[in-house]
């Protein structure tokens, strides 16, 4: 009794550690986008706001018209080093959110039992319905996401010495802005659940005026990153922006 009681606390204590680990970086990632979306708006400013700010990620700086050595945590760091380490930390708060919601999953399918009974829904919103296919959809767009600026700059158009002229090109096609709004439309879905759902893991749901709040709150931030994030490409899809 005792050895299957050890058991069975163990098992718990790991269930709660990968929710609490899924938590941690499903908010390290809606800040992620937060900041994204802010260096997205920056196309209204200027274009030449918006590529400095692109060069400045990247350790670049570029001064009447000549590019040299500099952008963020330089000198600290040697130029262009940081934008590496924070991918690098970026892609594994990835991998990590990743491998929690999938062994969190498994491990729901096979408490489930026989897959003919009847099981009664405890999830009530579209969004925590969607999850798990969702964020599936989620990760091929953020590899196209990549691709189009990052693995192969310049791919549908413009120049990787002028980020906002491929930002431009791209957007200017209405079947990439077709694709992102309806993938950014997912990724706001995945943010309206999880959101709650991260700070209710981390013990923020303790009464019933809380998770009114913590749905409020969640519910404002998915529909700010989606009009944040979809401002700009609609922008430029009707002319707006050119």
């Amino acid at each position: 009794m005792a050895t299957s009681l050890t058991i069975h606390q163990r098992a718990l204590r790991s269930t709660v550690a990968r929710k609490a680990l899924m938590a941690v970086t499903g908010l390290i990632l809606i800040v992620f986008l937060l900041v994204h979306m802010y260096g997205n708006l920056k196309m209204f400013v200027g274009y030449e706001a918006f590529d400095h700010y692109a060069h400045w990620l990247k350790g670049l700086e570029v001064e009447n018209g000549v590019t040299k050595a500099g952008g963020i945590m330089y000198p600290i760091m040697p130029a262009g080093q940081f934008i590496w380490v924070f991918r690098a930390a970026l892609l594994l708060a990835i991998a990590l959110h990743i491998w929690s919601a999938a062994t969190l999953s498994a491990k729901t399918v096979k408490n489930r039992g026989d897959k003919y009974q009847v099981t009664k829904r405890q999830a009530q919103t579209y969004s925590s319905r969607t999850m798990r296919w969702g964020g599936v959809i989620i990760l091929l767009f953020v590899i196209f996401h990549l691709v189009q600026f990052t693995v192969v700059p310049g791919i549908l158009g413009g120049h990787a010495a002028e980020p906002h002229t491929m930002v431009l090109a791209g957007f200017q096609q209405w079947w990439i802005t077709a694709l992102y709004a309806v993938s950014i439309l997912f990724v706001c879905m995945h943010i309206r659940h999880g959101f709650w759902s991260a700070f209710a893991t981390l013990g923020g749901n303790l009464s019933a005026n809380s998770r009114k709040w913590l749905n409020i709150i969640a519910l404002v931030v998915s529909v700010a990153l989606y009009a944040g994030f979809m401002i700009m490409p609609l922008c430029v899809q009707f002319g707006i922006l050119k």
